[in-house]
């Protein structure tokens, strides 16, 4: 390239005029981008480098593809996962929401829907051992939820309860009620007084690609979820997964006193 000639764009600056034409409205949510050819001529490139940046934008979660071509996904802005305060009841029964996701869901102005299954099971070593029930036997109860927002699938999540709690409540049913199944624990008289939450980022199982539309290179949250009442028995153990290009997670707590 002689000094006269013009800088050809690279896969990044190409990739950074789409992602900028996505957030300024230029490519709506689920509209469809013009080809490799059309991006190459429009930006002053080739069409490798157009494609290039396509599968960056792929892989970043911005865009999906299809045979029909690329699209913008349905959800651009991140959601917000505001760990500090989603299950405080007042929130999670918002609007007689059913827990937590359908209220912050609502929150950010989208419609939230599940699919759900409840099933007797004998629960995982780890989360028998948490919950102190037998890994023997079906001694728990799970919840198997597979969550959208605005129909696009966000999360996946399976909570275990101890059977002899759970069995033959409300927590067994499809719909548990306002506030889900925190309030119904609460009912039970079994409030949960803290919770912990280890978080994961790892590659997605080919069940986890399909269930959540993802790609195979991109990542999840694996949030394990415990949650006790104040004498410190753990009553619910949850595991959430998330694709990480959808999600933004957020914690805040107080420091107490500085000296």
């Amino acid at each position: 390239m002689t000094d006269g000639e013009p800088r050809r764009a690279t896969f990044r600056t190409v990739a950074d005029e789409v992602r900028a034409r996505i957030n300024g409205g230029t490519y709506p949510p689920g509209s469809k981008l013009p080809t490799e050819e059309e991006l190459a001529d429009q930006i002053g490139t080739n069409r490798g480098t157009a494609a290039q940046a396509l599968r960056l934008l792929l892989s970043e979660g911005m865009i999906t593809k299809s045979r029909r071509g690329s699209f913008v996904h349905r959800i651009v802005k991140k959601i917000v996962r505001d760990s500090t305060s989603r299950y405080v009841r007042a929130r999670r029964e918002e609007g007689q929401a059913r827990g937590a996701f359908e209220a912050e869901i609502r929150n950010l102005g989208m419609t939230p829907s599940s699919v759900t299954a409840t099933h007797h099971v004998q629960p995982p070593a780890w989360v028998a051992d948490i919950l102190g029930v037998d890994a023997n036997s079906e001694s728990a109860l799970a919840r198997v939820r597979r969550m959208l927002a605005d129909d696009v699938p966000v999360q996946l999540a399976t909570s275990y309860l101890p059977l002899e709690i759970a069995g033959g409540t409300r927590l067994e049913e499809i719909d548990t009620g306002p506030g889900g199944s925190k309030s119904r624990l609460a009912e039970l008289g079994h409030a949960q007084d803290h919770i912990t939450e280890d978080i994961e980022v790892r590659r997605p199982t080919p069940e986890e690609v399909a269930a959540l539309d993802m790609a195979e290179d991109q990542r999840v949250f694996e949030i394990a979820h415990i949650g006790r009442t104040e004498d410190g028995r753990a009553v619910e153990v949850t595991i959430h997964i998330l694709p990480s290009h959808l999600w933004r997670l957020s914690y805040s707590w107080p420091l107490g006193p500085t000296h």
